[in-house]
């Protein structure tokens, strides 16, 4: 009888690890996503902004060769899926306002999560 408590304490063991394992497997099968966020001075939402991440310093200067592009819903958010694990430069504009010298360039993203970041357009 003084078995079956130890072979049961095993077994939780056993299946507490391979859930463990489990987890952190599937979170690198999910789809790491931006989401961006574009606000004015004001805090207010800007829709229709167009947003577009680039992978160099040189190419968001020279406005060439983005990676992704999309623009914002009325909540002034755009998602961009599938996306890789590291750091971009983004830029975002509507009309005369844009997000230039404010922090262009984003932390590396999380892999298998969705990242936020908000933006600034002035």
């Amino acid at each position: 009888m003084r078995k079956y408590p130890f072979i049961l304490v095993v077994e939780l063991i056993m299946l507490f690890i391979i859930l463990s394992t489990y987890s952190s497997q599937a979170q690198s099968f999910l789809p790491t996503k931006l989401k961006v966020t574009v606000i004015d001075g004001l805090g207010n939402f800007v829709e229709k902004a167009e947003v577009k991440l680039f992978l160099s310093k040189e190419d968001y200067m020279n406005s060439v060769n983005p990676v992704f592009e999309g623009k914002t819903n009325a909540k002034g958010q755009v998602v961009f899926k599938k996306v890789e694990p590291i750091s971009y430069f983004i830029d975002a504009r509507k009309n005369k306002l844009n997000n230039d010298g404010e922090g262009v360039q984003i932390q590396e993203l999380q892999e298998g999560r969705i990242n936020k970041i908000n933006t600034v357009i002035e």
